[in-house]
Protein backbone atom coordinates (compact mmCIF):
# COMPACT_ATOMS: atom_id res chain seq x y z
CA UNK A 1 0.00 0.00 0.00
CA UNK A 2 1.16 3.49 -0.99
CA UNK A 3 0.15 6.68 0.32
CA UNK A 4 -1.05 9.23 -2.67
CA UNK A 5 -2.70 13.28 -1.81
CA UNK A 6 -6.12 13.22 -4.16
CA UNK A 7 -6.40 16.75 -5.78
CA UNK A 8 -8.43 17.96 -2.61
CA UNK A 9 -5.20 17.88 -0.37
CA UNK A 10 -6.92 14.63 1.43
CA UNK A 11 -4.92 11.56 1.65
CA UNK A 12 -5.79 8.02 0.12
CA UNK A 13 -4.12 4.75 0.50
CA UNK A 14 -3.93 2.71 -2.70
CA UNK A 15 -2.78 -1.08 -2.99
CA UNK A 16 0.07 -0.46 -5.82
CA UNK A 17 -0.90 -4.08 -7.32
CA UNK A 18 -3.97 -2.79 -8.57
CA UNK A 19 -2.51 0.03 -10.98
CA UNK A 20 -2.23 -0.96 -14.08
CA UNK A 21 -0.75 2.36 -15.85
CA UNK A 22 -0.30 5.98 -15.24
CA UNK A 23 -0.35 8.31 -17.11
CA UNK A 24 0.39 12.67 -16.93
CA UNK A 25 -2.23 14.43 -18.67
CA UNK A 26 -1.66 16.88 -17.06
CA UNK A 27 -2.68 15.70 -13.69
CA UNK A 28 -0.92 12.06 -12.87
CA UNK A 29 -3.80 9.75 -13.87
CA UNK A 30 -3.45 6.30 -12.24
CA UNK A 31 -6.34 3.87 -13.67
CA UNK A 32 -6.60 0.67 -11.16
CA UNK A 33 -6.78 -3.18 -12.85
CA UNK A 34 -10.66 -2.83 -12.35
CA UNK A 35 -11.19 0.55 -14.34
CA UNK A 36 -11.30 2.75 -11.68
CA UNK A 37 -9.19 5.86 -11.76
CA UNK A 38 -7.80 8.29 -9.85
CA UNK A 39 -6.34 11.50 -9.83
CA UNK A 40 -3.76 12.25 -7.44
CA UNK A 41 -1.28 15.38 -6.83
CA UNK A 42 2.16 13.50 -7.32
CA UNK A 43 4.34 13.37 -10.21
CA UNK A 44 4.06 9.90 -11.71
CA UNK A 45 8.26 9.81 -11.15
CA UNK A 46 7.22 10.13 -7.14
CA UNK A 47 4.45 7.20 -7.80
CA UNK A 48 6.80 5.06 -9.29
CA UNK A 49 9.62 5.69 -6.52
CA UNK A 50 6.69 5.21 -4.31
CA UNK A 51 5.94 1.41 -4.87
CA UNK A 52 9.16 0.61 -5.83
CA UNK A 53 10.39 1.30 -1.98
CA UNK A 54 7.15 -0.65 -0.98
CA UNK A 55 7.82 -3.29 -3.14
CA UNK A 56 11.34 -3.16 -1.84
CA UNK A 57 10.61 -3.31 1.93
CA UNK A 58 8.20 -6.07 1.42
CA UNK A 59 11.19 -8.07 -0.04
CA UNK A 60 13.74 -7.20 3.10
CA UNK A 61 10.74 -8.25 5.14
CA UNK A 62 10.49 -11.86 3.22
CA UNK A 63 14.13 -12.14 2.88
CA UNK A 64 14.88 -11.79 6.75
CA UNK A 65 12.19 -14.19 7.19
CA UNK A 66 13.19 -16.88 5.46
CA UNK A 67 17.49 -15.77 6.16
CA UNK A 68 15.95 -16.56 10.33
CA UNK A 69 14.71 -19.56 9.24
CA UNK A 70 17.44 -21.03 7.30
CA UNK A 71 15.29 -21.00 3.98
CA UNK A 72 16.68 -18.25 2.16
CA UNK A 73 19.12 -20.86 0.25
CA UNK A 74 16.15 -23.14 -0.43
CA UNK A 75 13.84 -20.67 -1.60
CA UNK A 76 16.21 -19.67 -4.44
CA UNK A 77 16.57 -23.15 -5.15
CA UNK A 78 13.22 -23.49 -5.52
CA UNK A 79 12.66 -20.49 -7.69
CA UNK A 80 15.22 -21.73 -10.09
CA UNK A 81 13.60 -25.25 -10.62
CA UNK A 82 12.90 -25.98 -14.07
CA UNK A 83 10.69 -28.62 -15.43
CA UNK A 84 13.45 -31.21 -15.62
CA UNK A 85 15.00 -30.56 -12.55
CA UNK A 86 16.02 -33.40 -10.60
CA UNK A 87 14.49 -31.93 -7.37
CA UNK A 88 10.89 -32.90 -8.78
CA UNK A 89 8.99 -35.82 -8.07
CA UNK A 90 7.81 -38.62 -10.34
CA UNK A 91 5.07 -36.50 -11.33
CA UNK A 92 6.33 -33.94 -13.21
CA UNK A 93 5.58 -30.87 -11.19
CA UNK A 94 5.73 -31.98 -7.07
CA UNK A 95 8.42 -30.77 -5.26
CA UNK A 96 9.61 -33.03 -2.83
CA UNK A 97 10.55 -31.85 0.77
Amino acid sequence: MIELTRLNGRSMVVNSDLIKTAEASPDTMLTLINGEKLIVREEIAEVVERVMAYRARLLAVVAKRLHHFGDLERAAALASLEPDSPAQGKQGGDVQR
